[in-house]
């Protein structure tokens, strides 16, 4: 699905960049979903050579690790790529990486090498990849983002994912073309920092992001966040934003495809999982999110989670026991 929103013209003041409340909101949001990455391939090219991922529908990544390449889609211009430079498709689009900057070169696809020590001019390392989120906000952040961001490592924001760049090289040269589960993690780490640079960044404020930045917006959501078990109606959050019921629900509906009470309902249960994982009964975490009665909560954790909260549990248990050492 493309990005492709009508705008309107805001009734609420926008805000230039993300405050504190909205920071906790950002962080929150992508830490609710479950992620996964998973490395295609790792190395260099040289030559006339031509990668891709498109055309598996998936979501996915070009890392640069060394050397300097372009990116192709079809309709826009080309954009060239350095070292630490990353490319994250939200979607299955078009695309593809080659070392020229005219699309109409005549490339092909070649066999990847191993990442080199010391690299020649000309060659080009890269770690190409898939990513999947899951959770009850996966197309509430999904559609906040355009289908490609480039994010570049000269940003001073991004300054922190350096050294998961220089991590993922290192593994590389240890690990040659096989990926590894180290640079599934590292990979999976570069995206989340990826997409909370973006969310961030006004060139990237879409959807959900732009809420954040209408004036009281960040802070509701902050709140709502500390006090879920509050009654929180419509009308209770339409006064927070100072905003007719009306134009609350709307604006809302436009920038996360949500009625609020939907979005609500999706915050809670995720909030009670949350606190589910960590070993806290399921009436505890019924209660915290406003819901004195187990029928009702099974009821919405079951709606928005697809599983009775009991069985929710035990399977998160049982994962866990599977994946810790010597179980």
């Amino acid at each position: 699905m493309s990005f492709v929103r009508q705008r309107h013209a805001p009734d609420a003041p926008i805000e230039p960049a993300l405050d504190a409340q909205a920071d906790r909101v950002v962080d929150w949001l992508l830490g609710s979903l479950e992620w996964d990455a998973t490395l295609f391939h790792v190395g260099q090219y040289c030559g006339r050579w031509r990668a891709s991922t498109a055309g598996r529908a998936r979501a996915s990544f070009h890392l640069i690790l060394e050397g300097r390449c372009w990116l192709h889609m079809p309709g826009r211009a080309s954009v060239q790529l350095a070292p630490r430079d990353g490319v994250f498709l939200m979607r299955d689009v078009p695309h593809f990486l080659s070392p020229y900057a005219d699309p109409g070169i005549d490339c092909a696809p070649r066999a990847m090498q191993p990442l080199s020590t010391t690299p020649a001019i000309g060659e080009t390392g890269l770690a190409c990849g898939f990513f999947s989120f899951d959770g009850p906000f996966r197309d509430v952040v999904a559609n906040a983002f355009p289908d490609c961001l480039v994010l570049r490592a000269d940003d001073l924001a991004m300054a922190s994912a350096a050294t998961l760049f220089d991590l993922m090289r290192s593994e590389a040269q240890r690990a040659g073309t096989e990926p590894s589960v180290a640079m599934d993690r590292l990979a999976g780490l570069l995206f989340f920092y990826g997409l909370r640079h973006a969310a961030h960044s006004e060139l990237h404020a879409h959807g959900f992001w732009t809420l954040l930045r209408k004036r009281g917006f960040a802070q509701l959501l902050a709140d709502i966040l500390q006090s879920p078990g509050q009654d929180w109606s419509v009308a209770e959050m339409a006064r927070r934003v100072h905003l007719s019921r009306t134009a609350f629900f709307r604006q809302f509906g436009e920038a996360c495809d949500q009625a609020p009470l939907q979005f609500l309902l999706a915050l809670r249960m995720q909030l009670a999982a949350r606190r589910m994982a960590q070993g806290e009964s399921i009436a505890q975490a019924a209660q915290a999110v406003g819901y004195a009665s187990y029928a009702a909560f099974s009821r919405a954790f079951k709606r928005v989670m697809g599983e009775q909260p009991g069985a929710w549990q035990r399977a998160r248990t049982n994962r866990h026991r599977s994946e810790t050492p010597g179980h």
